[in-house]
C-alpha cells in the first residue's frame, strides 16, 4: 500500500513509500550525512536511488545538482512522486534505467560525488531470496554486482571525485580491494554498531578517484541505547543542517 511519510526532521519533507517494496532505512540516512560535501561540488549521482531518500536528504545539505538512477519502474514512480511533493523537480532528476546504461545519459568523468546504498547480498544457490521481486532486487545482487557498481563509479567520477558507499561490514575487505583495483583510494571509514558491545553490521566508506594514500578511521557510530532508543548522535543526524 502506498503511503506518504515524514522524511524524519528534514524541513518537513515527505517521502512516498509502498510497504510492499523495500522502504528506506537508517543506512540511507547515514550515507548522505557521511559523504564529504563542499561548496565546490556541482553534480552528485546516487546509484540505485530507490524512492530517492538520499537525494532528498542531500538537497538539505548541498546546493549541487542531484541525480538518481533506479531500475525498477514501480520504485522509480515513488521517487518521482517524492521529488514532486517536496517541490524539488528543479534540483533532483531521477532516471528509470539500469545503471549499466548511464552512458546514455551522462558523459564519463562528469560527477564530483557518487554515492550508493547498493544490494548487500550475493546471489547463489544457497541465497534466501525474497519472493517479492522488488525486495529481491533491492537486497540481492540480482541485477547488479558490487564490482560493477564500483567500476561505474570510477567511469563517471571526475578526477579526484568522491565515491561513498554504505554496505555490510563483512564485505569491507572486498570493498577496499575493489576500490583500489579501480583507482579509488579509500580515504575514510566508519563502522556502525547496532548497540554497545555488539559486532559491527554496517560500514560507511569513502574514496577518491586517483586520490593520494591516507586513510582515516572515524570513531564508531553506535545506533541504539540499551532500551532500544536511538542514541543522541543518531537523533542529531535525523534533522536538517546548515548548507
Amino acid at each position: 500500500m502506498k503511503v506518504v511519510n515524514d522524511l524524519l526532521n528534514y524541513n518537513g519533507m515527505k517521502i512516498v513509500q509502498n510497504n510492499e517494496y523495500f522502504n528506506f532505512s537508517l543506512d540511507s540516512v547515514l550515507l548522505p550525512n557521511f559523504v564529504t560535501l563542499n561548496k565546490g561540488i556541482k553534480k552528485i549521482l546516487d546509484l540505485g536511488t530507490g524512492n530517492a531518500p538520499i537525494p532528498l536528504i542531500l538537497s538539505t545539505l548541498t546546493n549541487a545538482e542531484l541525480y538518481g538512477i533506479e531500475l525498477q519502474k514501480e520504485v522509480y514512480d515513488l521517487a518521482i512522486e517524492s521529488v514532486k511533493i517536496n517541490s524539488l523537480t528543479d534540483r533532483i532528476t531521477i532516471i528509470n534505467d539500469n545503471m549499466k546504461n548511464l552512458e546514455n545519459y551522462f558523459l564519463l568523468n562528469s560527477f564530483d560525488v557518487i554515492v550508493s546504498n547498493p544490494p548487500y547480498f550475493r546471489v547463489d544457490e544457497s541465497s534466501n531470496v525474497n519472493e517479492n521481486i522488488q525486495k529481491t532486487i533491492a537486497r540481492h545482487e540480482k541485477e547488479i554486482k558490487l564490482n560493477e557498481i564500483v567500476e561505474i563509479a570510477k567511469k563517471f567520477l571526475n578526477n579526484n571525485g568522491i565515491f561513498a558507499m554504505v554496505h555490510r561490514t563483512d564485505r569491507l575487505i572486498e570493498i577496499i580491494e575493489l576500490f583500489k583495483k579501480n583507482n579509488i583510494e579509500p580515504k575514510k571509514i566508519q563502522l556502525i554498531y547496532p548497540k554497545e558491545g555488539s559486532e559491527s553490521n554496517m560500514v560507511l566508506i569513502e574514496g577518491r578517484k586517483n586520490g593520494n594514500p591516507g586513510l582515516k578511521i572515524l570513531p564508531p557510530l553506535v545506533v541504539h541505547e540499551p532500551n532500544g532508543d536511538y542514541k543522541e548522535e543518531i537523533k542529531k543526524i535525523f534533522s536538517t543542517k546548515e548548507k
